[in-house]
């Protein structure tokens, strides 16, 4: 499992590699830098914005900041941020454990909710209650998920059941254990919804399809003449069977939630990743917007990772495979 295990790890760190160097070209090579608005004020001498570029190493060769900016990184401090004068790294990691939270309880939910629907659509293919879900999973597909999450928004300044932005309240701090648990759940209640609903969709119809591929073959056929009972026959046998495309799937939503979510921070004023990189892309902020975009591949390559783990556990095929190379 060990060699499995790292050439995994392997991957995922050149895909980080990878997209770290995209990501400082693109961001770099864009025409204007930070500094362009300073220099229509008169009062900022061009010696300040020259020495400022200095500072900031704006003045040097591409692969010289590229190789300055990796031994940031390796330092922990992924940059400095040209707006708040401090480095990368703590700035995006208080927002990101903001992101996480959201997008782990949205994946969770989303899969705890879209396994037993699959299966059951899959059991009653074709019949009315695989219809009803087919069109209810086609009707959120086509809404927008900026429609999605203005409508959720909408509903809760009319009912005023949920908070309609931010993460806390303004007495949070006053709040008991019990109370704080409690407001952090109705704030996180708006955008979780709006993600689970846009994921919830694409996950249905993959456990669908899965599941109602193996209903009829023989071991089921055979299992099912012996009495087994149907939740078992379900649950125990056809849903094991059909994971390694499901498990293979939950990394890839993982990477869906996740820029998916970049949207509804933004729309429903959740202080995570993406108020945070729109206010630095805006700003050209760029090692903030480079080490955004960092953050954002480390945790689809961690979802892929943990993906790949599972599939290595739940197939033997892959032991045999991997044991033989």
């Amino acid at each position: 499992m060990m060699r499995y295990f790292l050439r995994r790890l392997a991957h995922a760190f050149l895909l980080v590699i990878g997209v770290s160097v995209l990501a400082f070209l693109f961001t770099t090579l864009a025409p204007g830098n930070y500094f362009d608005e300073m220099r229509l004020n008169p009062q900022i001498a061009p010696e300040t914005l020259a020495a400022l570029r200095a500072q900031y190493q704006l003045d040097r060769p591409l692969p010289i900041r590229y190789t300055s900016w990796v031994n940031s990184v390796l330092h922990g401090q992924m940059g400095f941020s040209f707006a708040y004068n401090a480095p990368v790294a703590p700035l995006l990691l208080v927002r990101a454990k903001n992101t996480l939270l959201l997008t782990i309880t949205a994946t969770l939910l989303a899969w705890a909710i879209a396994l037993p629907l699959g299966v059951w659509s899959a059991e009653y293919l074709g019949r009315f209650p695989d219809r009803v879900i087919s069109w209810s999973t086609a009707a959120l597909l086509v809404i927008p998920d900026l429609a999605l999450a203005l409508g959720l928004l909408v509903l809760a300044v009319r009912t005023r059941w949920f908070p309609t932005g931010g993460m806390a309240s303004v007495d949070f701090e006053s709040l008991s254990s019990l109370n704080k648990i409690r407001d952090l759940a109705l704030h996180m209640t708006l955008p979780v919804t709006a993600l689970v609903l846009s994921t919830l969709p694409v996950l249905v119809r993959h456990v669908r399809a899965a599941v109602a591929e193996v209903l009829h073959a023989p071991f089921l056929l055979a299992a099912k003449g012996h009495g087994i009972p149907r939740f078992t026959l379900l649950y125990r046998f056809a849903l094991p069977a059909a994971a390694n495309p499901l498990i293979s799937l939950f990394g890839f939503s993982i990477g869906a939630l996740l820029s998916g979510s970049l949207l509804i921070e933004v729309v429903m004023s959740w202080p995570g990743l993406g108020p945070f990189l729109l206010e630095a892309i805006l700003a050209r902020d760029i090692y903030v917007v480079i080490g955004g975009v960092l953050f954002s591949t480390i945790f689809l390559a961690a979802g892929n990772v943990l993906a790949d783990i599972l599939l290595y556990w739940l197939d033997p095929r892959i032991r045999t495979e991997s044991a033989s190379r």
